[in-house]
């Protein structure tokens, strides 16, 4: 299911490449709507984070169509990365719940500490996803921006978590008495 929160942003370059800004904002709205549509009729759980981003692209996409303005969508990118920073933060120094452990704690059981350094290392991806982000959109051209936005800023993603999940594979309980190896012996 995961890879679906992906065609919308494909479908967004597509148009772009074929037609404009303009008309990629707008299949990008109607492809997160159709896509939330979706996961509703499927009656797949829709995390809030997903909620977030589908307000935020509605509502700053409108705001790039109504006003003829591509400063919108540009913006949205580093505000939804902001955002997701603040909500680990906020969830960790004022809630006291690790949010990362509260989504991943079934897969990794790891120590509280290696958790908080975890949500720390999200909170500062998240934080350079943003600058970089404003940085490309208001520092070069639009077609730069919409390349780093589509596959800078995803390529960044899945590096990121690669290697966030092999940093914490060290500190994975060993399971010597269910491996296959084990019971052969």
């Amino acid at each position: 299911m995961a890879l679906l929160e992906y065609i919308p942003l494909i479908i967004f370059f597509i148009f772009y490449k074929t037609h404009d800004i303009f008309v990629a904002t707008g299949a990008l709205i109607v492809a997160t709507v159709i896509h939330m549509a979706f996961l509703k009729i499927k009656k797949h759980p829709i995390p809030n984070r997903q909620w977030v981003i589908f307000a935020l692209i509605v509502g700053f996409g409108s705001l790039t169509i109504i006003f003829n303005d591509d400063t919108f969508i540009k913006w949205k990118v580093s505000i939804i990365n902001s955002l997701f920073a603040v909500a680990l933060l906020v969830g960790k120094y004022v809630f006291n719940k690790n949010l990362l452990q509260s989504f991943l704690g079934e897969q990794f059981q790891l120590p509280e500490s290696v958790w908080t350094k975890f949500n720390l290392a999200w909170v500062g991806f998240f934080i350079v996803c943003a600058v970089s982000n404003w940085y490309v959109a208001f520092n070069y051209d639009q077609q730069t921006w919409v390349n780093f936005k589509v596959f800078g800023l995803t390529a960044m993603t899945f590096i990121f978590a690669i290697v966030s999940v092999i940093s914490v594979f060290k500190y994975l309980p060993e399971d010597d008495e269910s491996s296959p190896q084990k019971d052969k012996e």
